[in-house]
């Protein structure tokens, strides 16, 4: 007498039989499957936003360029604040691969005023600088309104609002020709400016002509930043020279920077802040894991007797296993693929608010997608080798 080998299970039939066992619990299978898309959203948004704010950034570089430099005053050997020599710009600018030069100098002990109403104490932290006139294209500034200074208002009382400025003063994008009080003189606004990423210093300035600063405000004709275009093979080159060139006398008192620095310190601090906030949506997913098999769990306690009854009808222990092994994939799978589709659309939503490009890298969802099967392996693996160890007649008993 010969005895059939049991019939073997087509992949078709794992998934048409561990999806059975999904829809008779409908409910308890989708809070399973949320809390792992949760966890998987959580993650592919920080991931997305992260790329996206990192695109931004690049694309912000390679517009402004990495190939500014920047010239300040530091300390004298006692500690006393320096100064740049007058000629600093001029000998700055004789440096073969530099191919712009511009200065502001700082007015001291000059405030501004959105009238002279305002009591002396109220300053806002708003500075007074004098520029020159070609300051906006050397820091790749742009007008938001108006017009920047030029041969015929730099010597007269015009000003140009940083964009910072402007929101302190109360001056709107249609606040051209409106007057400021500047030390104890009227300014005309002629123009306001965007912000400058690669001056920041700028923002929150009041800019005159050097000129203008000089007659009317008492300017020492110091220059307190001197910024540098080269070319871009030259970079390093030139910002090893433009200290002794400065101030060939005391080199050490000159501070040399590149403003581009600090955007790429901001880039790496967003990978520090990305991976911690990747931890916190690997405990999301973990969480969303552990009611995967809790479900399990369950599933196999209340039916036992099916597992009984298909043990009687020649279903092996192997086939049990599968069955409910495939049953967690299928449920990690569906909140996986549900995770991926609401961190993309939360990415978008995000990125298109601030007006970023939106970026999900493709081994972000391939990853969060095999994560999700893992930790389904992983949930699904002891329930099921439970759910193969019931023998026929002790789980039929239970019935």
């Amino acid at each position: 007498m010969s005895v059939l080998a049991p019939a073997r299970m087509r992949p078709a039939d794992v998934v048409r039989v561990g999806g059975s066992g999904l829809r008779t619990r409908p409910l308890r299978a989708f809070l399973s499957a949320l809390g792992i898309a949760i966890g998987i959203a959580a993650m592919i948004a920080v991931v997305g936003i992260s790329s996206s704010s990192r695109a931004e950034l690049d694309r912000q570089l390679a517009t402004l360029g990495t190939n500014l430099l920047t010239v300040t005053p530091g300390q004298g050997l006692f500690g006393e604040d320096a100064t740049l020599p007058n000629e600093s710009v001029e000998m700055i600018s004789r440096i073969g691969p530099v191919t712009q030069v511009a200065a502001i100098g700082t007015v001291s002990e000059v405030k501004v005023y959105r009238n002279d109403k305002i009591p002396s104490a109220q300053s806002g932290g708003i500075s007074v600088r004098a520029a020159h006139l070609n300051l906006p294209d050397t820091v790749s500034a742009t007008m938001a309104n108006g017009t920047w200074l030029n041969l015929a208002t730099a010597r007269y009382p015009a000003a140009v609002l940083g964009a910072d400025t402007a929101k302190r003063l109360g001056i709107g994008a249609a606040g051209i020709n409106v007057q400021i009080y500047v030390g104890s003189k009227w300014f005309t606004v002629i123009g306001l400016l965007d912000k400058a990423p690669l001056a920041p210093e700028l923002d929150s300035a009041v800019l005159v002509g050097w000129q203008a600063a000089e007659t009317y405000l008492g300017f020492d004709g110091h220059p307190t930043t001197v910024y540098a275009r080269t070319d871009d093979s030259q970079v390093e080159a030139v910002r090893n020279v433009l200290a002794q060139t400065a101030n060939p006398k005391a080199p050490n008192e000159v501070k040399v920077s590149r403003p581009s620095d600090a955007l790429a310190a901001r880039q790496a601090t967003d990978r520090a802040f990305t991976g911690l906030l990747l931890g916190l949506g690997a405990v999301a997913l973990l969480v969303g894991g552990v009611g995967v098999a809790n479900t399990m769990v369950i599933s196999v306690l209340e039916r036992r007797s099916e597992i009984g009854l298909r043990r009687s009808l020649g279903a092996t222990r192997g086939q049990i296993r599968t069955q409910f092994l495939a049953e967690a994939l299928l449920l990690s799978a569906l909140g996986g693929a549900g995770g991926v589709g609401l961190g993309v659309i939360v990415t978008g939503v995000y990125s298109t608010t601030q007006q970023w490009p939106t970026i999900v890298p493709a081994w972000a969802s391939t990853g969060g997608i095999a994560a999700t099967l893992v930790i389904g392996a992983i949930a699904g693996l002891y329930p099921a080798i439970r759910a193969a160890r019931l023998a026929p007649t002790e789980a039929l008993a239970t019935t």
